[in-house]
């Protein structure tokens, strides 16, 4: 029986070896090429393996790109599961500004594969519908802080806080979009700041 598991347990290792050779063969590719211009042909050429091998992980370069992105977008999520229970609106805005922050620097560091991200979403349904579905996982992680803030009597109540949580949401998306694409001349820092600011100064007391 043992020797059985230890078999299984060799399978199961050596599967999850090629899937990962994959997977970071095809960031390479989509690195090198872009979205468009990517195909399967090179992914497995660089992974050194075979269409079967790669087919029986992945449906097709849609699939890589997403597993992808869900990699980068969790560095994402980490930051936006930071504790949030601030007693004050001066404590709220130090958290978010942290936030805030942190979520510039890695679109910032992450800025050639999100480029690959954007283009994606532009020309696949499958990646579009994804990130559509990141989008609403954040605004859902928003939303609960607000609903926090305001059963907590930090912040208004006669805002919804889903609308607000969109508002913030999409906000901190455009600047996300303009570092990836070099199109700001203004800091990190500064942006995050008068993002934050703008945003504690019109939900909290």
């Amino acid at each position: 029986m043992r020797q059985q598991n230890n078999i299984e347990d060799g399978r199961h290792l050596r599967s999850m070896k090629t899937r990962n050779k994959i997977i970071n063969a095809a960031h390479h590719v989509f690195l090198r090429e872009g979205f468009q211009q990517t195909t399967i042909k090179q992914i497995i050429e660089h992974a050194k393996t075979g269409y079967g091998t790669a087919y029986g992980h992945f449906k097709g370069k849609d699939d890589l790109l997403i597993i992808l992105m869900e990699d980068v977008m969790n560095k994402f999520f980490d930051i936006a599961h930071t504790p949030f229970f601030p007693t004050s609106k001066e404590e709220a805005k130090e958290i978010i500004l942290s936030q805030v922050f942190e979520f510039l620097k890695i679109a910032d560091t992450e800025r050639e594969i999100m480029k690959v991200f954007s283009e994606a979403i532009g020309l696949s349904q499958t990646v579009n519908e994804k990130w559509e579905e990141i989008r609403q996982r954040f605004i859902q992680s928003i939303t609960k802080d607000i609903t926090y803030s305001q059963a907590k009597g930090l912040a208004r109540t006669d805002l919804k806080a889903e609308v607000a949580a969109r508002a913030w949401f999409f906000s901190n998306e455009m600047y996300q979009w303009e570092i990836v694409f070099q199109k700001s001349t203004v800091s990190l820092e500064e942006i995050a700041h008068t993002l934050t600011t703008m945003y504690v100064d019109a939900i909290y007391r």
